[in-house]
């Protein structure tokens, strides 16, 4: 499991006047590669659902995420899922990781809306064991099943492998090491593949780390100071007009941030 600090990605998105503190790309610069691909693309996935997701003139406000509680996880599960995310982005000199972002709220609340129960993706089947790339999902679980049915057998793998230990009591290193081998399929859980649980957790963390404020995570907008976006400023008039410049305004959220309107 890499866990190198996060100077990779603030250099690979440094502004032309400042100087790289390293060079090389670490998982931290593929976190914020895929981040501003997602943010500054506007690309969607095309999906098959069970009925059209919108009317002429319609929108979906999304609803604030309220902090605290959980309305998934049980208070066990959600820790699991804040040391495994402390462990992908943790926290250090140059800013709050995940655990401290509220990747694991953004979770928790994703998986309790229409994303936990793939509500507008097809899921009649058949599903292939050995997918093409261009096949897309060919799980039968929903992400709801994958994350109880995952966090319960590698809860079972650790006390069975680890001296009756869960997996917030191992070391860094012991838990590096596990996650890892869930990476490459090499750990092998009862009843359940531990790649499938890692795959999920990993990239809800990159969504949740990166994604507006609004549904939970990224709070005080931490990932995206680290990687210098913007946000969704409603006037970018005066950067235009002075071009080649550093970006040095701080992001603003949907919800908007004080003084929003200050130029």
């Amino acid at each position: 499991m890499q866990t190198d600090d996060r100077s990779a990605m603030r250099a690979k998105f440094a502004p032309p006047t400042e100087k790289p503190k390293h060079s090389g790309m670490s998982r931290r610069s593929l976190l914020a590669t895929a981040a501003l691909l997602i943010t500054t693309s506007g690309a969607t996935a095309k999906v098959v659902t069970k009925v059209l997701p919108w009317r002429p003139n319609e929108v979906y406000p999304a609803t604030p995420v309220v902090p605290g509680g959980w309305l998934f996880f049980t208070s066990d599960e959600a820790a699991v899922v804040d040391a495994i995310v402390d462990r992908l982005i943790p926290t250090d000199e140059l800013g709050p990781g995940a655990k401290d972002s509220g990747v694991t709220t953004f979770i928790d609340r994703q998986l309790t809306g229409p994303y936990g129960g793939h509500d507008w993706l097809y899921m009649q089947g058949p599903f292939s064991d050995k997918p093409l790339p261009t096949q897309g999902l060919q799980s039968p679980l929903t992400p709801r099943q994958q994350y109880r049915q995952g966090l319960a057998a590698l809860a079972a793998y650790c006390k069975a492998n680890f001296g009756g230990r869960s997996f917030i009591d191992l070391s860094g290193e012991e838990k590096d090491k596990l996650l890892a081998g869930m990476e490459k399929g090499e750990v092998k859980f009862e009843g359940f593949p531990s790649r499938t649980l890692f795959s999920a957790i990993y990239a809800n963390t990159v969504e949740g780390f990166f994604a507006d404020p609004i549904y939970g995570g990224n709070k005080d907008m931490a990932g995206w100071k680290l990687i210098g976006f913007p946000g969704v400023r409603y006037d970018f008039r005066d950067i235009i007009d002075n071009p080649n410049k550093p970006y040095t305004l701080p992001p603003v959220a949907m919800q908007g941030r004080q003084a929003w309107g200050e130029r």
